[in-house]
């Protein structure tokens, strides 16, 4: 798959991941923020708290699960940007959680699945 390929797919994910969010009540508060090499695709607010989101997008065959795909390394680093996200914008005390939404494109057929609190970080 070329890179243009992947970012496009990527881009598609986010946005519909994004809808889907927004469907259940999420506010997106930012998409794709970044602190040095540090990224969130999505910090989202819903009545319960605080939500970073990574987003998941790929095409069928899909031939690893999403938790293979947030690695233990990809969970430190986006509870890392988490952390820089409420220190920066002065967010520190609040709920937070730890959210992937993974999206599936088949063909003309595409399948969004919701991991809430798909992980707890250590330090956050």
């Amino acid at each position: 798959m070329n890179v243009l390929r992947t970012s496009k797919i990527g881009e598609m994910g986010e946005e519909m991941a994004c809808d889907f969010l927004r469907s259940r009540g999420h506010q997106i508060l930012d998409r794709n923020w970044r602190a040095g090499h540090l990224e969130l695709d999505i910090v989202s607010e819903a009545a319960d708290g605080l939500h970073f989101v990574e987003v998941k997008a790929r095409t069928a065959p899909a031939t690893t699960s999403v938790s293979d795909q947030v690695s233990p390394l990809k969970q430190k680093r986006i509870s890392a940007a988490a952390l820089q996200y409420l220190n920066k914008n002065k967010l520190a005390g609040r709920e937070v959680f730890f959210d992937i939404v993974s999206v599936l494109f088949d063909g003309g057929h595409t399948v969004v699945r919701y991991f809430p609190q798909a992980w707890i970080p250590m330090y956050v």
